[in-house]
């Protein structure tokens, strides 16, 4: 596959996406962190998870955000990394939900769902 196919420039978009928010930004208020929360730590404690929870989904963020980007050049499980980033922004859609935010939080978690999902689909 070409790297400068359709999956490939989207498995760069969302790598480079998870990697900037849990390696560049996990520390800064955005207007779209969960409830008023001004990190991303906080965030997980306004859903309501436990501090494991923020590390789990970090570690599989990150290796997945690792995998797409790498993937695009070496043979790597990029369908399964795919599939857990999908997974995840479900949750993340569904802790939007549960805590009563306006839709316009939920956009990043959706776009990147739908990223995820278009990977999956045409890869």
């Amino acid at each position: 596959m070409s790297w400068l196919s359709i999956p490939s420039v989207l498995q760069i978009i969302v790598g480079l996406g998870l990697l900037n928010v849990w390696l560049l930004r996990r520390g800064s208020s955005t207007e779209y962190r969960g409830g008023e929360a001004r990190s991303l730590r906080e965030e997980f404690r306004v859903y309501g998870l436990p501090e494991i929870a923020f590390y789990l989904v970090g570690a599989l963020k990150i290796g997945a955000g690792l995998i797409l980007i790498a993937g695009v050049w070496i043979a790597l499980p990029v369908l399964l990394a795919a599939g857990v980033v999908a997974a995840l922004m479900v949750g993340a859609l569904v802790m939007h939900v549960k805590v009563g935010d306006p839709i316009r939080k939920s956009v990043p978690a959706a776009v990147m769902l739908l990223l995820s999902t278009a990977i999956l689909l045409l890869r």
